[in-house]
């Protein structure tokens, strides 16, 4: 129980807060933030300067363990080839960040925040992925 339920929670809360304080779930902030030639805001370069810190240090401290602390093995990405749908799919990530200035994890975490808006966001996003299942067959 604790393993599959109060661990992920824990991550996701520390996630979803970290977010918050870190201002991803202001939409005007990540704008401001995507605006280089306007009133450009850089904030949000600390708060991503700061998880490329702790992401290195993750990566460090996983080289050297056999196994996760709560898992069986570690799921890492093995593959690093560029295919037109992972590049097609980036650019409609991005467009869909800078016109909404969320993203799926911002925008989840800002239902705590704006319930309204970002409810919006998060029923387009769900719709976005439902239609891409169906359209290639999967729903």
């Amino acid at each position: 129980m604790i393993r599959e339920t109060l661990v992920p929670l824990a991550a996701g809360t520390i996630f979803g807060a970290g977010l918050t304080i870190g201002g991803m779930t202001d939409p005007a902030r990540v704008r401001g933030f995507l605006d280089l030639f306007g009133n450009w805001d850089p904030t949000l370069a600390f708060v991503m300067g700061g998880a490329v810190l702790v992401m290195a240090l993750a990566w460090t401290v996983q080289r050297k363990m056999l196994r996760p602390v709560f898992g069986e093995g570690f799921s890492l990405p093995d593959r690093s080839d560029l295919t037109p749908r992972l590049i097609g799919g980036s650019a409609l990530f991005g467009i869909g960040w800078g016109i909404a200035g969320l993203c799926p994890g911002p925008g989840f975490a800002a239902l705590a925040i704006a319930p309204v808006s970002a409810a919006i966001f998060v029923a387009a996003m769900l719709g976005g992925m439902l239609l891409v299942r169906i359209m290639e067959g999967h729903g």
